[in-house]
């Protein structure tokens, strides 16, 4: 785990949206560091939307990205609650049938985001449920 940095080409506050897509693309950029390729981003069907898909070649890996401001609400990985949660394991059934993948290993992580002065901080929580 740990924190990522990485500046952020913006001048102004973001929108909700590009503060979400800052959020994803910080994510991404940690994960391509850490040898993971992407497979899919804003990956949609009727059930919903995978934020972040990713491969080692062994572990595919299902992220879901909160991206906030500040941490006045508390921390942006505390809106992952059980709802989401059980949601977001049937996106990735979904996505691994769609994809027609049989991968030996998955795993949810949640990466949370909080962005400052065009400064995105990534936390990783692997293996987060």
């Amino acid at each position: 785990m740990g924190a990522f940095h990485t500046r952020a080409p913006m001048a102004t506050r973001p929108s909700h949206l590009e503060l979400g897509r800052l959020g994803e693309r910080a994510a991404l950029d940690l994960y391509r560091r850490r040898g993971f390729e992407p497979k899919a981003m804003n990956w949609r069907c009727r059930l919903g939307e995978l934020d972040l898909v990713v491969s080692d070649g062994r572990t595919v890996v299902f992220c879901e990205v909160k991206a906030r401001r500040g941490s006045a609400f508390g921390g942006p990985f505390e809106a992952v609650h059980a709802v989401k949660q059980r949601k977001l394991r049937a996106l990735a059934q979904a996505f691994l049938v769609t994809e027609g993948l049989d991968p030996p290993a998955v795993r949810f992580d949640v990466a949370s985001v909080l962005v400052h002065g065009g400064v995105a901080q990534v936390e990783l929580f692997e293996d987060a449920f």
